[in-house]
């Protein structure tokens, strides 16, 4: 449902006035339920109810066996009406009919590339026509790639769900109805015709009486229900045929019975009040993001009452750091608490006159499980760090491939699809380009993609489609993976520290640059308007207290004891090398025991190094590449006096120590408390280094 806020307050008592709209009292105040009429009457009815074909009468218990989705009851009302379907199919077949024999004369034609645009159009056109089952079905669809050809995904996303209204006289005596109160008694103003229309319902702007506050009204199509039941029994029959021929690896009944369940939840408005509920209570707190009240009395299955919002489509404005807001808000929705909106297009979301992000329209809503949310911050973490083996599985694990899948092949494909998208880092990395690629693999390998995929991955790709209308540079994965990377630093699920150990450790050997990565990009997951612009050793000291500041707490206990373990590693490198170094400078050093360093302790060395250099704030691009250095053991003295030379030899080092004294009294208590104990845990993980050293040396 579009929500627009076309008509502004201080105009809104003129349009009564003007239009005559006089609120007289009835007799009754809730009509007598008689049959219901599946569209308005055609002297009074618009455009897309001449057009629909739903001209028919379902009775009062009929209607109300409708109120959710089963096929059964569905099935039993209509084959009691065979004409009524019979006129149905031969609508719907004769407009598809018609579309596909022109595709069809294209082809013959060899005119199918240049008349494409022109078809789509005609189809699009075809869509609205049939009514709101084919509207819906048509942008559910829109980011399936696994059921139709990827060159259709982007026409059919241009399909708007933009009707024209119903009488207002009808829509107004359904409020009476299903309210039971006349509107003189629920509303002291009402806007004469509808604000927005959509093939569901339409909006009104009103006051109430009683409170006098600014609210829309929602309104459902008079019989939109029984109408969408038509078109879904119609399609399933058809997606039967179809699958029955075998001609797609996704069971299409099941596609239309998922879709159809939450069309089915879209059309109860009860059920859209206490989503929008849920998420303003989730939600609403967070800094920038506005969610309308919802009036709980006012509402019933067909009409929905919530507080106005003033604003513009976010989409007609150049507001950056709205879309930053709409990221952070999305990552908590997908990533933090799995509630998420699932329909977020451009008349969703709004900028307030405040500045602030409106959501509308709750609907559609999507849940997202935490083995799910898991499985989806794994499958960024791998394509960021370029593991496409642990990708191909991680599509198992959210439902895109079957286990039985040949994940060889999959992984082969994964790689020409993501290996020049990453090539430029995680912020540049295109989310609609990825999925235009990843939209061609899937369709190939007959990937299936599950509902609540589509919804997530429709999500985000409105936003980056709002943000590169006005920047072209945008792109929402690298706005969102600083939120990915403070969560996987932070987060207790066992599943994702499994993950991050994984990924900081390859065949035992600590990664110190993916830890500098994630590390990094945490400290970019900010959603403040302004940025105030640093000296280097301000922002030394403010990149000190992040770190600082995060693994100090409860939720860095895991990267905690990383670092402690990692430091032990490299302070008991640091004293080999000291102790090789001195003894080779001392005459006759041969006759004494010294400890030789192995290249194990080489590259903890250099790890050490580079993690001073992590917390101090610092890093250098020549020195992040010697990790990548070969080390040969058998090297001279030369190589270990280098590597202790660039951890002793640095003064900036013992410049930059200073401050991070300065930073511990900001530090919470808790933190402060974390640190104490940090020294005990150090000189425990080196007795224990010194005591499986010796072990090793005499028994081995």
């Amino acid at each position: 449902m579009l929500l627009f806020p076309l008509l502004s307050l201080s105009s809104f008592p003129s349009l009564v006035s003007n239009r005559s709209l006089q609120f007289q009292p009835r007799r009754s105040r809730c009509a007598p339920r008689r049959a219901v009429r599946c569209a308005a009457a055609a002297s009074g009815g618009d455009e897309f109810t001449a057009k629909s074909g739903y001209l028919f009468e379902l009775s009062a218990t009929e209607a109300d066996s409708l109120a959710e989705y089963r096929i059964p009851t569905i099935a039993a009302i209509y084959s009691r009406k065979p004409l009524v379907v019979a006129r149905r199919l031969v609508q719907t077949g004769v407009a598809f009919g018609k579309w596909f024999g022109s595709r069809y004369i294209d082809t013959l034609l060899d005119r199918s590339d240049s008349m494409f645009q022109v078809r789509a159009a005609e189809l699009r056109r075809i869509l609205v026509e049939l009514g709101p089952a084919y509207i819906k079905i048509a942008q559910a669809i829109s980011s399936r790639a696994d059921l139709i050809p990827p060159s259709y995904l982007d026409e059919l996303s241009l399909l708007q769900d933009r009707i024209s209204p119903f009488s207002s006289e009808v829509a107004f005596s359904m409020i009476e109805q299903e309210l039971g109160l006349s509107l003189v008694e629920l509303f002291s103003e009402i806007s004469p015709e509808p604000v927005a229309a959509a093939s569901l319902g339409q909006v009104y702007q009103a006051r109430l009486r009683k409170t006098g506050q600014v609210v829309a009204v929602k309104v459902q199509r008079p019989g939109v229900q029984a109408a969408i039941s038509l078109d879904i029994l119609i399609l399933r029959f058809m997606a039967g045929l179809i699958r029955r021929a075998g001609k797609l690896n996704t069971d299409l009944q099941a596609v239309v019975d998922e879709w159809a369940s939450s069309l089915f939840r879209e059309m109860d408005y009860n059920n859209e009040a206490s989503n929008g509920i849920k998420f303003r209570n989730l939600y609403g707190s967070i800094p920038d993001v506005v969610v309308p009240l919802m009036y709980m009395e006012y509402t019933t299955r067909k009409v929905l009452v919530m507080e106005w919002i003033e604003g513009v489509k976010l989409s007609e404005v150049m507001d950056l750091y709205l879309i930053e807001v709409g990221v952070y808000c999305s990552f908590n929705q997908l990533l933090e608490c799995g509630f998420y909106h699932a329909d977020p297009h451009p008349g969703n979301l709004l900028r307030t006159y405040e500045g602030k992000l409106a959501y509308l329209d709750f609907g559609m809503m999507g849940e997202f499980k935490q083995e799910l949310r898991d499985g989806f911050i794994e499958a960024c973490l791998h394509l960021v760090n370029r593991d496409y083996d642990a990708l191909a599985k991680d599509f198992v694990t959210l439902g895109l491939l079957p286990p039985t899948a040949d994940k060889e092949a999959v992984t082969k494909a994964l790689t020409a699809v993501f290996q020049n998208a990453v090539a430029k880092g995680v912020r540049n990395i295109s989310f609609g380009d990825l999925l235009g690629d990843l939209g061609t693999t899937m369709y190939k390998f007959k990937f299936r993609i599950p509902s609540y995929f589509s919804l997530v991955i429709r999500s985000l790709a409105v936003l980056e489609g709002i943000a590169i209308s006005f920047n072209p540079e945008y792109k929402v994965l690298g706005s969102t993976y600083p939120w990915i990377a403070r969560k996987v630093l932070t987060d207790r699920s066992p599943q994702l520290r499994s993950s991050l150990e994984t990924l900081l450790y390859k065949d035992g050997v600590f990664r110190v640059d993916r830890l500098e990565s994630l590390v990094s990009e945490s400290l970019r997951a900010k959603t403040k308007k302004a940025v105030v612009k640093q000296t280097e050793g301000t922002y030394s000291r403010t990149v000190m207290k992040e770190i600082l500041s995060f693994t100090l707490t409860e939720k860095g206990e895991f990267v905690r004891d990383i670092l402690v373990q990692e430091f032990a590693k490299g302070l008991d490198a640091l004293g080999l090398a000291t102790l090789e170094t001195a003894a080779a400078r001392v005459p006759f050093s041969a006759f004494f025991y010294s400890p030789s360093m192995t290249e194990e302790d080489v590259i903890n060395l250099r790890t050490f190094q580079r993690l001073m250099l992590l917390l101090l704030g610092g890093r250098r691009k020549e020195e992040s590449n010697t990790g990548s250095k070969q080390v040969n053991p058998d090297k001279n003295q030369i190589l270990y006096m280098e590597e202790l030379s660039l951890v002793l030899n640095q003064a900036e080092f013992v410049q930059d120590i200073l401050p991070v004294l300065s930073i511990i009294p900001e530090l919470p208590p808790e933190s402060q408390q974390q640190l104490l104990q940090l020294p005990a845990n150090l000189v425990r993980q080196l007795i224990s280094r010194a005591a499986a050293r010796t072990v090793r040396r005499v028994f081995l």
